[in-house]
């Protein structure tokens, strides 16, 4: 990847920049994560998405435990440099540490936030 490339986004305090996953053939937005350069990096250079987890505070390779990863088809940025965009392929059909397709699989209604979407996996048989 070209440094000048990497120079041009805007990364936060902590070198980090927020990605939106979104599916390359319906659109949905599968999940939003972060990126560090190296997470950048290996993901141009492996066609697949690496993320930096900021809970574990390490890169994250999609799927790493449940063998959902996602193949990169196009990155992206937004006008103001700020926000990558990856449209990827979902392997299994699952983004969501959930068991579901989507990590937006919750809606505003009179009665609160629910759920619309169902589980595909029970996430018990995802992460052992």
């Amino acid at each position: 990847m070209n440094r000048a490339a990497l120079d041009e986004l805007v990364w936060d305090q902590n070198g980090l920049i927020p990605v939106v996953a979104q599916d390359a053939v319906s659109g949905e937005v599968l999940m939003v994560a972060w990126m560090n350069r190296e997470a950048l990096r290996q993901t141009i250079t492996s066609g697949k998405a690496v993320y930096w987890s900021r809970s574990r505070g390490r890169l994250w390779h999609k799927g790493e435990e449940s063998g959902h990863t996602q193949r990169v088809l196009e990155v992206g940025t937004d006008c103001d440099n700020d926000v990558i965009l990856l449209k990827v392929e979902q392997t299994g059909g699952i983004a969501c540490h959930t068991g579901r397709r989507s990590c937006f699989f919750r809606r505003l209604t009179d009665a609160g936030w629910q759920d619309v979407e169902p589980v595909l996996r029970d996430p018990k048989e995802i992460y052992k």
